[in-house]
């Protein structure tokens, strides 16, 4: 496959960004857990009340998803984004097909942070904080990645379906914001959460 033939600056810095906001969300979550087994029944620093909280979320089955704390994943995953972004920045060229794979990973990345959303929004009745950073910059990493795979054809897409991901590319803050409104009004209509704040 031809590599692309524009470097996508802007994304290679969100993309280290994102990755190195996510890992340290990861690894934050990870010591809390380290904490928990240490120290069972200890209070979390992420415990603020029974809504915002990281105990309840940790302790979950859904919080080990593959039978292990879901914060490995984060701690090893968001190391992805970062060298993605860090090879572009210093002059990488990579084939379609890497983005392809990339996107893939990206996709499973965002199909889990909205399995763990509903869940837990609608079954644990929490919200932890570092779960919701891993939100905040895996929503906007995985519209970035995806449209930037369609636009430059990486995925197998009409040339409107192309040029329309080029002209979304854009939009991309409106598309986040507009997925963090629906989060809150999903966790507001559930959890009642601005009844904890006044």
């Amino acid at each position: 496959m031809p590599e692309t033939r524009s470097r996508p600056t802007a994304l290679a810095v969100w993309l280290v960004l994102a990755g190195a906001v996510g890992w340290w969300a990861a690894f934050s979550l990870t010591l809390e857990k380290l904490h928990v087994l240490e120290n069972p029944g200890a209070a979390l620093g992420c415990d603020f009340n029974v809504l915002v909280q990281c105990a309840r979320n940790l302790d979950s089955w859904q919080g080990a998803v593959f039978g292990f704390p879901n914060p490995l994943l984060g701690v090893a995953g968001w190391m992805a984004p970062v060298v993605v972004g860090m090879a572009v920045l210093a002059g990488a060229r990579f084939s379609r097909w890497f983005w392809a794979l990339f996107t893939l990973g990206m996709t499973f990345a965002f199909g889990l942070v909205c399995f763990l959303i509903v869940q837990s929004i609608f079954v644990i009745g929490t919200l932890c904080p570092w779960c919701m950073v891993t939100w905040v910059v895996t929503i906007p990493s995985f519209y970035a990645v995806l449209l930037h795979s369609i636009r430059i054809g990486a995925l197998p897409l009409p040339a409107r379906i192309r040029s329309g991901a080029d002209a979304l590319m854009g939009w991309l803050p409106l598309l986040a914001v507009l997925s963090y409104v629906a989060i809150a009004v999903a966790a507001q209509l559930r959890l009642d959460v601005l009844s904890y704040l006044f």
